[in-house]
């Protein structure tokens, strides 16, 4: 699936321009305006914001700042297009969180390379994260207050890892967000659902418990509730891509 991408301006014309420059590799959302925006962050997995500055009701600054300042969405990296050329401009939109600033006229190439970049620089700490055993959840934080959010989760799922009850339903719960937002904001954050990160963090224990050198795989399968030692061999190899056997030795 192609990554998605909202763009917010008040001009029409714009809106349809960016959407057939950047829809061949990217899922398009637009909205007229700030307060549209913050409906459409509300009900879809949006991966980056392309916004206007100048725009009436609420201005890109305004928009930028409410983003980063919820944790629902903070997450979620903003590219900011203006006219704006001074430096108080730059300044002030990079003092609310903006992760870019591209000045209009602008080259349609250069803003796909700033969209590619920011992209692409988060799917590397999403990729180290999940294929590195001893990689801790916090390591794909951008701001203190994503890695507050992963902190906490880690910790709900770290004491639940035995729990059948531990599932998104739980999660959001002991999380006090709905269901909808935190498996929004889990997806964006690590390209996983909360079942498959639940998954990889009883696999990451799992490596953790093997260096320990206290116990034996089969014991370490047992503890974490793998349904047998086959599966949790599987499961840890498809992850990681040595067995666990091969990992111990490899640690030892």
């Amino acid at each position: 699936m192609h990554p998605t991408l909202l763009l917010v301006d008040d001009n029409e014309e714009i809106l349809v321009f960016l959407k057939d420059d950047l829809e061949e590799h990217y899922a398009i959302f637009t909205a007229g305006s700030g307060t549209e925006a913050l409906e459409v962050l509300n009900t879809e997995v949006i991966q980056l914001v392309v916004s206007d500055v100048m725009m009436p009701d609420m201005d890109g600054f305004e928009l930028c700042s409410h983003i980063k300042n919820n944790v629902e969405y903070c997450h979620i990296p903003v590219i900011l297009l203006t006219a704006k050329n001074t430096l108080q401009a730059k300044i002030e939109g990079l003092e609310i969180g903006a992760d870019a600033y591209v000045e209009k006229p602008f080259s349609p190439e250069f803003l796909q390379a700033q969209i590619a970049s920011l992209l692409s620089n988060r799917n590397k700490v999403k990729a180290h994260f999940a294929s590195s055993p001893l990689a801790h959840i916090k390591s794909m934080a951008y701001n203190k207050a994503d890695e507050q959010f992963l902190g906490n989760l880690q910790q709900i799922i770290g004491k639940h890892l035995d729990d059948k009850m531990l599932d998104v339903e739980f999660l959001a719960k002991q999380m006090n967000m709905s269901r909808p937002t935190l498996y929004r904001k889990i997806s964006v954050l690590s390209d996983m659902s909360p079942h498959e990160l639940i998954n990889l963090t009883r696999l990451k224990k799992a490596a953790e418990l093997l260096l320990t050198g206290n116990y034996k795989v089969n014991e370490v399968a047992d503890m974490l509730g793998f349904s047998s030692l086959a599966n949790f061999g599987r499961s840890f190899s498809k992850q990681f891509g040595l067995s666990p056997v091969e990992y111990m030795k490899r640690n030892s």
